[in-house]
């Protein structure tokens, strides 16, 4: 079956499945509200010249901004699933858009907090979720495909949008950066959010494109399969509260929490890391950018291959590939063993960005995708807070990463021994609900 399109009588047009809309907007969302997360290590350097903060401080403004996009989840998902995700993205832009350009007039490191922090720390929690859980109900078959594709946009954003800054700020200053990023993020926020659609049935349609009514009898006179039939029209769909006493949950949220000690320590601390053993500024954009590049390439490649191989045991490659590369980086002290470092970090980044929404949905279903994986990501909040900072805060008392980074590397490896004894979603969901 061609999953492409939605089926039509013989010599009717046929019209492109709009699943995909839904997936290209949330491209577009993620690009510009992780774009403009990222693009924080551009302006790293500026902020600590212009407010005399030190790493720690500086690292705060990322670390609240992530504690924030993340927490929310929590809140965003229910709201979507509620009224709409649409709504919801929508505010989500409005806040990025007004916290970057409020910021731009901060007098004092505080005021980046208040403003940058909370506005695209909201806004995005505001628009990540809702979004990405609206992908999860247009497909099933096609999902990690669909959401690899869709959660893309948070690689090209951060393969984009460090560089651009990088670039805004050599030539104008950190304020005039921050308002043109600002003006970008509501423009192509708000066509993007227009396109996001909470579900396939609100439009007469079922996941994937199927059809929602049987086609024609088969010529031998056997009925063919309902069009829903094995394409996430479940019986064992997982509500909330089952989702969050399950096993599966627990696991997930331990792994998660775990990796995200270290995840994104280099995403604030890679420049500042860079300059540390004599690169420029701009190289340590590019390195960041890098990141962007495996992290799309991870998300583009490793969704696909997952849909094969089953997604756990691809998460749990992904752990392992972090945990590596974060080893790599204690030892990499040139541009070149650097950026090997940031291609594949991205690379397993990306895919483990794009594995998760799709393995929660294989194991709850996507009737409240929005709520469970809003609370889901939830784990990942304290380690966005406290993990930079702390590395930040380290560097500051012995002038060494090498601490935080390994800490990172073995958190990852305990992420992978949760996955290890988390059971596949298929028979979780058979000794769950048992056929006669």
């Amino acid at each position: 079956m061609d999953l492409s399109t939605t089926r039509a009588p013989v010599g009717a047009r046929v019209r492109p499945f709009y699943g995909w809309a839904v997936v290209a907007g949330t491209f577009v969302l993620l690009f510009i509200g992780f774009g403009t997360a990222y693009s924080f290590a551009a302006f790293f350097q500026a902020l600590r010249d212009e407010f005399q903060g030190s790493r720690a401080d500086v690292s705060l403004v990322f670390g609240i901004t992530g504690f924030l996009y993340f927490s929310l989840g929590a809140v965003s998902g229910p709201l979507a699933d509620r009224f709409g995700p649409r709504r919801v993205v929508a505010a989500g832009v409005l806040l990025i858009a007004a916290g970057v350009l409020v910021a731009s007039r901060a007098q004092a490191l505080w005021q980046v907090y208040l403003t940058y922090s909370l506005g695209v720390g909201v806004g995005v929690g505001f628009a990540y979720v809702p979004a990405i859980s609206a992908v999860q109900r247009w497909f099933v078959r096609r999902r990690g495909v669909a959401s690899g594709l869709a959660v893309a946009g948070i690689g090209v954003g951060n393969l984009a949008m460090p560089p651009m800054a990088a670039v805004l700020i050599d030539h104008t200053d950190w304020r005039t950066a921050y308002v043109l990023l600002g003006l970008l993020a509501l423009t192509l926020g708000l066509a993007a959010a227009a396109l996001i659609e909470h579900s396939p049935q609100r439009r007469g349609m079922l996941p994937d494109g199927a059809p929602p009514f049987p086609p024609s009898p088969h010529p031998s006179g056997t009925p063919l399969p309902h069009a829903g039939e094995g394409l996430g029209v479940r019986a064992d769909e997982v509500g909330v509260r089952a989702a969050l006493g399950s096993r599966p949950f627990k696991l997930l949220y331990a792994a998660v929490a775990a990796c995200s000690a270290g995840l994104f320590i280099p995403f604030v601390h890679l420049v500042p890391y860079a300059r540390d053993h004599a690169l420029s500024g701009t190289a340590g954009a590019w390195l960041v950018a890098l990141i962007g590049v495996g992290s799309t390439v991870g998300r583009f490649a490793l969704g696909s291959m997952a849909d094969r191989l089953g997604r756990r045991r691809s998460l749990m490659v992904m752990f392992a590939g972090m945990g590596l590369a974060l080893l790599w980086w204690t030892v990499a002290v040139d541009l070149w063993s650097l950026a090997l470092f940031a291609v594949l970090f991205g690379v397993c980044y990306g895919g483990f960005v794009a594995l998760i929404p799709a393995l929660t949905a294989d194991y709850f279903g996507g009737r409240s995708a929005g709520s469970i994986i809003g609370l889901l990501y939830t784990s990942v909040a304290a380690g966005t807070l406290v993990g930079p900072w702390l590395a930040g805060r380290i560097y500051d008392l012995r002038e060494s990463y090498l601490l935080p980074i390994a800490v990172g590397a073995a958190a990852n490896f305990v992420a992978l021994g949760c996955l290890a004894a988390l059971m596949e979603p298929a028979r979780w969901r058979a000794e769950r609900h048992p056929t006669d």
